[in-house]
């Protein structure tokens, strides 16, 4: 059977000189879509510039007959993420579908991690993807077409040990993509965000040799359909981890109305508050802004009847 199709679709991918966005960008390209492979080609973490790996990808695409330019300006900036833009409205004219996927790594524990690799992850990561973000949404709200796909973890979702810097950046992502997703509705733009597990070379140091298979190809066919027409979520999270692909979503217990509390009254009544047998889960879009207060302002109201 003949997979999904991007002929005439233009794709932004950051990050795409190695790893996963190497995967996302062979894939589309594949399938038809006009790659801008954008990678610095700098070290993990995020140090000097080497063109290689961007070009190399776009070798590979070229040599399968598919059509990519290589960009090494980076998401750190604001200009960076301009420059990024404006390398696919320069060779391509336009500009479909943004992926973000550049990361950096500077591990480090809360009692010791410096200011200076706190700030570079939170520009590439998170600041990064305001930076290509901002530029491309106004172009695709006037086009009345486009497709985003940004890059949280599981470690912006639970957290881990001694990448506090990582998981703020990872965290504030999903918020950038509520938003986007929100503000595009109308304006035929989708933003989703892709939670992947891949081992490629930020599991540098980690023993993976008892993992099952979880090459960057198993997680690619999921963000190329988050990134394809035929797309029908927006404001979502999908995980893609080891051949497994599930929905991460933000709920809420049913909780607990009184009147009136006191500080004993929430530790006494903590075990209803946290009961989960019925969550409750608002969707990004239309509107779980107003849905989650709707919802609270009904139980308060019901309850003085």
């Amino acid at each position: 059977m003949s997979d999904l199709r991007f002929d005439n679709r233009v794709a932004v991918i950051t990050g795409a000189g190695r790893g996963l966005g190497r995967a996302y960008a062979l894939l589309l390209a594949q399938q038809g879509a006009k790659v801008v492979v954008n990678d610095p080609g700098g070290s993990l973490q995020g140090e000097g510039t080497d063109i290689g790996p961007a070009q190399s990808v776009v070798n590979e695409i070229e040599a399968a007959g598919g059509e990519a330019v290589a960009c090494t300006e980076s998401v750190a900036t604001p200009e960076g993420g301009q420059g990024i833009i404006d390398c696919a409205l320069h060779n391509y004219g336009k500009i479909d579908i943004l992926i973000h996927n550049a990361g950096n790594v500077r591990p480090g524990s809360l009692k010791e991690i410096s200011y200076e690799d706190f700030e570079s992850v939170l520009d590439v990561h998170l600041r990064g993807a305001f930076h290509v973000v901002r530029p491309a949404f106004p172009l695709m709200c006037d086009a009345g077409y486009g497709r985003i796909v940004l890059t949280s973890s599981i470690g912006g979702l639970y957290g881990n040990h001694n990448v506090v810097n990582y998981g703020v950046a990872k965290a504030g992502i999903i918020g950038l993509s509520n938003v986007v997703a929100l503000e595009g509705e109308a304006e035929g733009v989708k933003c989703n965000v892709i939670v992947p597990g891949a081992v490629t070379r930020m599991a540098e140091g980690i023993d993976v040799s008892a993992y099952p298979p979880m090459g960057p190809e198993l997680v690619a066919p999921v963000v190329g359909w988050l990134a394809h027409e035929n797309c029908s979520i927006t404001g979502e999270m999908l995980v893609s981890i080891a051949g497994r692909v599930a929905k991460a979503f933000i709920g809420e217990t049913e909780g607990v109305y009184q009147p009136d509390w006191s500080i004993a009254d929430v530790g006494d009544q903590m075990a209803a508050i946290r009961g989960s047998e019925n969550p409750l889960i608002f969707p990004v879009v239309p509107n779980a802004h107003v849905d989650h207060i709707r919802y609270s302002f009904t139980m308060a109201s019901t309850a003085k009847k």
